[in-house]
């Protein structure tokens, strides 16, 4: 039965029973007779709630009263306009309705549990909607190329050994040129250290192993001298790392193969004609 249930055509065969019930529903809410209107308590209460939760408390006798009136006028404007055939090529009216019916097949495949071994098969066809970045964590000391001229070389390797020299001392970020972003980073993805320093920053400080500092590693600034504390690699992640990323994706995915599923089988009640359908700005101009 389980089994059963995940098949997409079953999908479309609850969807269809779904709004079979909707339907009666919504028949049994209003007559049958054209010119006979019946407000039903099932509408007087969705009234009544939507009232409350808007206002935070019931309505008054008189607001009650008016509720009803506006209701009636709703529902004798709505008939009218459908007499009128005032929704016909209504482009807002016909995506709405195209809404409520995906919203329909939205909801019955989201009942749809995943198993776990379907959860892992997703993962392994998609890896790189999952793939986790390279971190880093690492410290950062400028050296400003303008101000420096001929002497950055120099400078820069004095200064390294410098900085080797002082091991952690957290006096690190004044021994360098003033700098516009942080001396410190802690487990930075990749893609935050590429879009702060520079690929290039990012790609050379993928091949520094952590420990003492080295450099220089050039950036869009200038040139730095830099100590990695640690580094993440990336990769594809395991299941249970990423597993409530993977169950949104399969539920969108199943989402969309019930809603294709239901649409490919209305469409087969159809016959579907496309008149002239050769692009406009294709055809030839008229002399």
């Amino acid at each position: 039965m389980k089994k059963l249930m995940r098949e997409p055509l079953v999908h479309f065969l609850l969807l269809g029973a779904a709004i079979f019930a909707a339907y009666s529903l919504m028949s049994k809410g209003s007559s049958g007779e054209p010119g006979k209107i019946v407000v039903t308590q099932g509408q007087l209460a969705s009234i009544r709630v939507g009232f409350t939760r808007t206002w935070q408390r019931p309505p008054t006798r008189e607001e009650w009263e008016g509720l009803i009136r506006e209701r009636v006028r709703e529902e004798v404007y709505y008939r009218e306009a459908l007499a009128l055939g005032l929704d016909k090529d209504d482009l807002i009216i016909r995506r709405r309705l195209r809404q409520k019916m995906e919203f329909v097949a939205n909801d019955v495949a989201a009942q749809v549990e995943p198993r776990e071994a379907e959860l892992t098969e997703f993962l392994a066809k998609h890896p790189d909607r999952f793939r986790v970045e390279p971190r880093f964590t690492f410290r950062q000391v400028y050296l400003n190329p303008a101000k420096r001229g001929v002497n950055l070389a120099r400078d820069a390797a004095q200064l390294l050994a410098r900085l080797n020299q002082a091991g952690g001392n957290t006096g690190f970020a004044a021994m360098g040129d003033s700098f516009l972003l942080d001396h410190e980073f802690t487990v930075v993805p990749a893609s935050e250290v590429a879009k702060q320093f520079g690929e290039k920053f990012a790609a050379k400080l993928s091949e520094i192993s952590p420990g003492p500092w080295q450099g220089p590693v050039e950036s869009g600034y200038g040139v730095h001298l830099v100590r990695v504390g640690e580094r993440t690699q990336g990769g594809a992640p395991a299941l249970a790392d990423v597993r409530e990323a993977v169950r949104r994706e399969w539920d969108n995915a199943r989402r969309l193969e019930a809603n294709e599923t239901f649409y490919q089988e209305l469409l087969k009640r159809y016959t579907v004609t496309i008149e002239n359908p050769e692009p406009v700005a294709a055809r030839k101009p008229q002399p």
